[in-house]
């Protein structure tokens, strides 16, 4: 039997009235969507193999195109949705396993969305952040350590080594391969502009980025790709990744193009060979087997960084959480499972994991209880849209959070989710230096830090709305949430009272 024809998800329109033949269209589409067809004298396109990035229609000069949802449709289904009958039509063309990229795309719900903040009024004035100091400087790491003072009476710093962040946000783990090299520029540029962190994933660190090591937090994956003396040494923080978001239970995968000769050398593996990293550490089937590669990280670094562990959002996460605490960890970094991905099986991205902000609660309340919450701070990340994701997730306990989608669409992402194609028309997620040099890092680092300051001044607005001056008197302050639209269960793991509610 041939491959059945699967109809085209998007399609292209073209105005001809508008359309001038300057063929940028063409020139701009990795994916072959446009072309000149001398015999008609005009262009066309083939709207089959368009995944809606929007490059032709960004930079088309007389704004002839637009893309639209095909109305091509099978006989309606409400049980058998079109894209459901089309992902079973692609296995039995393919006998392959289905792979997506970015977030959970689903329609799920988004609680973030159904958290309201508080705001104060007479007896608890609200405070102008334009006239009023406001603090929005956090430090990531063990603060569990008794006050010490000096003969003169003096604070003695006696805090374990700690990550300082002007504004709690810090850019999340993109590897270099996952990522171009001039996606990573920007990112490193920005967070040492911004005084934040970066994260440079699973793929090593480029020998041209060094020179940011005190922004950068570097990865020790079940890979170990790239991780060496000197990789460790450099950066302000380790983190050792046992699972994402997108994806948990699963590890990682680079295809074998996207190994080009520097991303072979930083990883320290051959080029063009797919880059599989295993799903469990194979050192690690333990809380005390996670404790000693924790130690063994920091003894090779003098005890002078602080090392985080990345765990997905999962049903046992608070316990899960409890045990790296008490395992030596400085920071535990939660992953929700709308976090995006460059690739990830397509059933494990939308059907495995819990959302953030119930884990995140959960984890607060967990570590609160066991009064070892100051033992450890708690980074979250997993689809955070926008400054007051930030707020209401440092109300639920969170010290900060970890921002990747939204740092990649300030770069041009349109998440168009096929970045595990390595065609990205936006020079982002793409190893091809025709795609690369799209990217232009100068303006890169300007739109992240444009967009972090921005975050940062409405964070500094809605503190000031609370009657509240700085980020840690927020911190797990839940008093400030109220939930609309939500079950008793949902308020009870949130630890939040309904809108309207009396106390």
């Amino acid at each position: 039997m041939n491959d059945f024809y699967i109809p085209a998800e998007y399609e292209v329109v073209r105005t001809a009235e508008l359309c001038i033949g300057c063929r940028v269209c063409e020139r701009q589409c990795a994916n072959e969507v446009h072309k000149f067809d001398k015999d008609l004298g005009k262009m066309i396109a083939d709207s089959n193999k368009c995944v809606n990035c929007h490059r032709c229609v960004s930079l088309c000069p007389t704004h002839a195109l637009k893309i639209v949802k095909s109305d091509d449709t099978y006989k309606l289904n409400g049980n058998w949705s079109m894209q459901t009958m089309n992902e079973v039509y692609r296995q039995a063309n393919s006998g392959g396993v289905l792979l997506s990229s970015m977030g959970n795309p689903t329609d799920a719900p988004i609680y973030f969305n159904k958290i309201l903040v508080n705001a104060s009024q007479v007896t608890n004035p609200p405070i102008d952040p334009l006239r009023e100091p406001m603090e929005t400087v956090v430090y990531l790491g063990k603060k569990d350590v008794e006050i010490q003072r000096d003969e003169k009476g003096k604070l003695i710093d006696n805090l374990p080594p700690q990550l300082k962040l002007t504004t709690p946000i810090m850019f999340s783990a993109m590897s270099y391969g996952s990522i171009s090299y001039n996606a990573h520029e920007s990112l490193a540029r920005a967070a040492e502009e911004l005084g934040i962190y970066y994260n440079t994933g699973e793929g090593g660190l480029h020998q041209d980025f060094y020179k940011y090591g005190k922004n950068t937090i570097v990865q020790v994956a079940s890979g170990r790709f790239g991780v060496h003396e000197q990789y460790l040494k450099t950066a302000a923080a380790i983190e050792i990744k046992m699972g994402q978001g997108a994806k948990p239970g699963i590890g990682g995968h680079l295809p074998g193009m996207k190994i080009s000769d520097d991303v072979s050398k930083t990883r320290m593996i051959p080029k063009g060979v797919d880059a599989i990293s295993p799903a469990p550490h194979h050192d690690i089937y333990s809380i005390e087997d996670l404790r000693q590669l924790i130690f063994s990280l920091k003894e090779a670094t003098e005890y002078k960084k602080p090392v985080i562990v990345k765990v997905a959002a999962v049903h046992n996460v608070a316990a899960i959480a409890s045990g790296i605490a008490r395992s030596g960890a400085d920071i535990i970094a939660i992953d929700g499972y709308r976090g995006g991905t460059g690739a990830a099986p397509t059933r494990i991205r939308d059907n495995v994991g819990i959302p953030i902000e119930l884990a995140l609660a959960q984890v607060d309340e967990r570590l609160r209880q066991e009064g070892i919450r100051d033992s450890v701070s708690i980074v979250v990340g997993g689809s955070i849209h926008s400054s007051s994701d930030v707020v209401k997730a440092i109300a639920l306990g969170a010290d900060a959070c970890y921002i990747a989608s939204a740092a990649l669409m300030a770069l041009g992402c349109h998440l168009c989710r096929s970045c595990h194609t390595g065609k990205c028309n936006w020079g982002i997620a793409t190893q091809r230096p025709d795609l690369v040099k799209r990217l232009n890092p100068d303006i890169g680092n300007k739109r992240l830090v444009n967009l972090v300051t921005a975050w940062t001044h409405e964070i500094q607005e809605m503190m000031g709305g609370m009657g509240i001056n700085s980020i840690e008197a927020l911190r797990g302050n839940r008093l400030m949430l109220r939930g609309v639209g939500l079950n008793e269960t949902e308020l009870k793991i949130l630890g939040i009272h309904h809108a309207g509610e009396s106390m």
